[in-house]
């Protein structure tokens, strides 16, 4: 037997042996891997100290050896947990992370473009949610479907009658994406989820513009991300009032569907009660795409922001215009009875695109502060959006005070970081496991990445980091939290398509709602704790839905990594 030979059998037996020996996955870190230049930090669990190894996968050798750091509790987990960093490992290959007694992580990858395929499918996870159209497997593969819910057929409920539209008027209003896990369509969460998609592509242009994705309308010259929030656009405005620019909550089935496919189901559709929520929504969401779509489309664009005006309007005459549920009516119901953010962004929005300081004097901007966001509280996307346009904003504006709202919040968020056994913003307080808590810490990253956008300091960008991470694997529960992304993704996200179309693998590019110890559903949990409770089954709704909410700060950020870290 010749050396080479020889050597090559000692080192693949060697490989085996250390599969073998090191329980794959007790190593928590990013299962897809990171970028050359990048921060690459490995959570191990317990307190046992010592030295870490980093093994080339194809050659089994040792690449890279330095030792833990001190171990830290995290109360969120019950766990202490040691950090492995090996940050200056920056040769690009296959690799894992062992520890002789804690075990050994799974595989991961250093290179460029790290998280391109990921980008591409957490964008095209919406396209899979569309409402009013046929799915082809030329763009959707093993998840084509027929149509569901055309939507030419929606009746005007009740609670949404006028003189001019009463009750059991037929109203078309097709298009737009299903919200999660169900067949339903609603104003207000399409506002913060349309908007984050349309903030990526405002502050990321030139990376979307050479993004494709395989969706029907990818030859027509224009950017894939701007067709895919086209289809929510479009939708959103069929649920404004053309005769008094009230905007409907939702387009809904009275209850929630079964497990079946979406031209499956058969329920009649109601377009329900105006809200002003959801009209501030659509007036914040329409402003920007006027913005966004003039050098497209300048007939829409124009149409959008005419809307936006109309439905300001109609807010400010019906600013306590809350939702409430109809007895008849059993899905989502995005209840928000303080709607201060929604008219402080919308008016932030619309200040940005008209430049009239009517809309900056609406609000007192000089007494709110920042915060996270989410679909009830939306008043940071106004804080976004100025920062982004603050050296192109009138002399109404207060450019020192938005540079400084922005940087206090990444501040805050920082503060988490240094005290976190985990590396990550979650956990300054227990209510960041709330549901949807992967959605929190999508938008805690968001945040962070305005704070780097205004500053140029690499610690905010590198807290991003660590938060996408913890998404894709660097969590306690061991698993990458998106459908379809590393070794340990869900397989049973509580989605009605993936569920009821009998393919094994679940629609790709969802993030799903992740760890809470609410247990709203009533399902068998494994654990109680905050960054735990997560069980990957149809049942866990409380954990394990998908929305379109959740997955827009994931476009972001990932979007944000990739332009950031191009070579």
């Amino acid at each position: 037997m010749n050396m080479k030979k020889f050597i090559l059998i000692v080192i693949t037996f060697s490989y085996l042996f250390i599969q073998t020996l090191y329980a794959q996955g007790e190593i928590k870190l990013n299962q897809i891997g990171f970028y050359p230049d990048s921060p690459k930090i490995a959570v191990v669990p317990g307190d046992m100290g010592g030295e870490f190894q980093v093994i080339d996968v194809e050659t089994g050798e040792t690449v890279y050896v330095s030792a833990l750091h001190a171990p830290k509790s995290w109360e969120f987990s019950g766990e202490q947990v040691s950090l492995a960093d090996f940050s200056d490992l920056t040769m690009p290959g296959r690799y894992r992370v062992i520890h002789e007694t804690a075990g050994s992580s799974y595989e991961f990858e250093i290179s460029d473009e790290i998280f391109r395929e990921l980008s591409k499918a957490s964008i095209k996870a919406y396209y899979f949610n569309r409402a009013s159209t046929e799915l082809k497997e030329e763009h959707a593969g093993i998840w084509a479907r027929p149509m569901g819910h055309p939507d030419n057929v929606v009746y005007i409920h009740e609670s949404a009658a006028s003189t001019e539209r009463p009750e059991g008027t037929v109203i078309s209003s097709p298009k737009g994406w299903y919200d999660a896990g169900d067949y339903n369509k609603y104003a207000v969460n399409s506002g913060i989820s349309t908007y984050t998609l349309m903030a990526a592509y405002e502050h990321f242009p030139e990376y979307y513009k050479q993004l494709s994705l395989n969706i029907p309308e990818s030859e027509n010259g224009k950017p894939d991300i701007l067709d895919e929030i086209r289809w929510n656009l479009d939708w959103l405005l069929t649920a404004q009032d053309p005769h008094d620019g009230g905007v409907y909550h939702k387009v809904t089935t009275k209850n929630f569907a079964g497990v079946v496919m979406p031209h499956e189901t058969t329920a009649d559709r109601y377009a329900v009660m105006k809200s002003t929520s959801g009209t501030l929504n659509f007036a914040a969401v329409m402003a920007v795409a006027y913005r966004i779509y003039d050098s497209y489309d300048p007939i829409f664009a124009a149409k959008a922001i005419a809307a936006a005006k109309r439905a300001w309007d109609w807010a400010v005459q019906n600013p306590e215009q809350y939702y409430i549920q109809p007895p008849d009516i059993q899905t989502g119901a995005y209840g928000d009875r303080n709607l201060s953010d929604e008219f402080d962004w919308a008016a932030a929005e619309l200040y940005i695109t008209t430049r009239e300081a009517k809309y900056w004097n609406a609000r007192n901007f000089h007494e709110i502060n920042v915060g996270i966001p989410s679909w009830s509280y939306v008043r940071p996307l106004a804080w976004v959006s100025l920062a982004h346009h603050r050296d192109k904003l009138t002399a109404a504006s207060d450019i020192d005070l938005i540079e400084q709202r922005i940087i206090e919040q990444g501040d805050e968020l920082l503060e988490e970081v240094q005290r976190s056994a985990y590396g990550i913003t979650m956990g300054r307080y227990e209510r960041d496991f709330v549901w949807g808590s992967n959605g929190v810490i999508g938008n805690h990253s968001l945040m962070l990445l305005q704070a780097y956008r205004v500053t140029g300091d690499e610690t905010y960008l590198n807290a991003a980091r660590a938060n996408l991470d913890y998404i894709l694997g660097r969590n306690a529960t061991g698993y990458s939290f998106v459908t379809g992304f590393g070794s340990k993704p869900p397989m049973f996200p509580h989605h009605r398509q993936s569920a009821a179309d009998g393919n094994v693998d679940p629609v790709p590019g969802f993030v799903v709602g992740g760890p809470q110890p609410g247990q709203q559903d009533g399902c068998e949990y494994p654990s109680d704790l905050p960054a735990t409770t997560f069980l990957d089954h149809w049942c866990s709704y409380s954990t394990n839905e998908v929305a379109i909410n959740w997955n827009a700060p994931l476009v972001y950020l990932i979007g944000a990594l990739e332009f950031y870290s191009s070579p």
